[in-house]
């Protein structure tokens, strides 16, 4: 007898990723239960229930645990080894803390993208800087093709840095063989919009980059020429089937994402390596819900940048587009419903970010820039309610429906419609 969907799941954070999936499960008559520092969270309204508390207290997901059936999470910061009891005891976690592991980490989404042969820039840990000049191309080769499952993958257990406090007074830092200037530096853990990530255009940028950061903590990267940016929202439920979203192209700004457009101006053969890629990725991570591949396409081909295990900004504009949206998919696949359709039902559609302005705008002038946004053809705006912001953060999205049958008139709707947001909300 197949086992009944759920009636109520709960969510780590409370941000305006878990306030689109609170209304996702409205839609579907799913009681949603939060796992949040603030009452005054975005999705905070919308919950059956919460738990205050950080998104790392494992006593507090102990808690949530016992007020729904299975429990996912807003945002990939989660404190996996805390975790990990509350898994053998039976808390069931979607995706898996098995499947998340290898995702937490920049470093080991590179280690794992190598073992699966899966295309993305060439990288290498921070500390191969620091080797020994007869070990140099050994640190490369161990960095970016491991020819072994790492640890960390095969038991769910999350990545841990290695002490290179040792290298650092081995040798002068230089650059292992096959790497050159410039080159982008990432912090393992935490970066987003930016943050985290440093061009290391020269030798001193790279030396005053060793002087403030742990080398095992960061990874370099080649800079990639691209000429564009594109991402694919992917799901996989638990029976194994995989359903992929259109692919889009989306413009960053800042290193903010500024808009994305869906279907990405490319030919049917970028989007089916992009398909397979993430079909390959969950399938070897027995990966079970929604993920998110940023990808680089360009002279090197289709690489990937990035991947979010989670719901993903570039995602958004699938609740309006889109048969199912990622958000419904995801509350789908947590509560044991069949997943929707992916495909899109418009030709095509913009969404715009709307970030926190400087200064910050008056109330009376915020809600007559807000009602000048609705008012746009085919516009349908997403206010997060986060009230007070630093600029730069992303407080809303509009998105925007699009009726141009071919690539070129899209693109045409796409620049007058952007002119027009960027307006009436001009990037901070």
């Amino acid at each position: 007898m197949a086992t009944p969907p759920l009636t109520s799941i709960g969510i780590v954070g409370g941000g305006q990723l878990a306030l689109m999936l609170a209304e996702a499960a409205a839609d579907l008559g799913v009681a949603v239960h939060l796992q949040t520092p603030s009452a005054a969270d975005p999705a905070a309204p919308l919950a059956a229930s919460l738990v205050l508390a950080g998104l790392d207290d494992a006593d507090a997901t102990r808690r949530l645990s016992s007020r729904c059936g299975a429990i996912s999470f807003e945002n990939e910061w989660l404190a996996l080894e805390a975790l990990l009891p509350l898994a053998e005891q039976g808390v069931r976690f979607v995706p898996s803390l098995a499947s998340l592991a290898p995702l937490l980490y920049k470093r080991s989404q590179r280690e794992l993208l190598d073992q699966l042969h899966l295309p993305s820039p060439r990288w290498c840990g921070l500390e191969a800087v620091l080797a020994p000049p007869q070990q140099e191309e050994h640190s490369v080769i161990a960095a970016s093709t491991p020819s072994q499952p790492s640890p960390f993958w095969e038991g769910g257990r999350p990545y841990q840095p290695a002490d290179t406090a040792p290298l650092r007074q081995l040798s002068i830092p230089t650059l292992p063989q096959g790497f050159r200037f410039p080159l982008m530096a990432k912090a393992s853990r935490g970066g987003y919009d930016g943050k985290g990530t440093r061009p290391i255009a020269d030798q001193e940028a790279l030396e005053r980059l060793l002087e403030q950061v742990t080398p095992a903590d960061w990874i370099l990267e080649e800079c990639v020429a691209f000429e564009r940016e594109l991402a694919v929202v992917a799901c996989r439920d638990r029976e194994g089937s995989v359903a992929c979203f259109p692919l889009v192209e989306t413009h960053q700004h800042g290193q903010v994402c500024d808009w994305v457009l869906l279907p990405a101006p490319v030919n049917h053969a970028v989007e089916a390596l992009a398909r397979n890629i993430a079909a390959s990725l969950l399938t070897a991570l027995d990966y079970v819900g929604v993920l998110a591949i940023e990808l680089f396409l360009g002279p090197a081909g289709l690489l990937v940048n990035e991947i979010a295990p989670r719901t993903h900004n570039s995602g958004h504009l699938t609740i309006e587009a889109c048969r199912c949206s990622q958000f419904d998919q995801q509350i789908r696949v947590v509560t044991g419903l069949p997943m929707g359709l992916a495909e899109a039902t418009v030709p095509g559609a913009l969404m715009v970010n709307l970030l926190a302005t400087d200064p910050v705008l008056p109330p009376e002038e915020e809600t007559r820039r807000l009602a000048a946004l609705r008012a746009l053809p085919g516009a349908h705006l997403h206010w997060y309610g986060k009230g007070s912001s630093p600029p730069g953060r992303k407080l809303g999205h509009l998105t925007l429906l699009l009726g141009g049958s071919d690539r070129a008139e899209r693109e045409r709707e796409k620049q007058e419609l952007l002119e027009q947001v960027r307006r009436l909300w001009p990037l901070p």
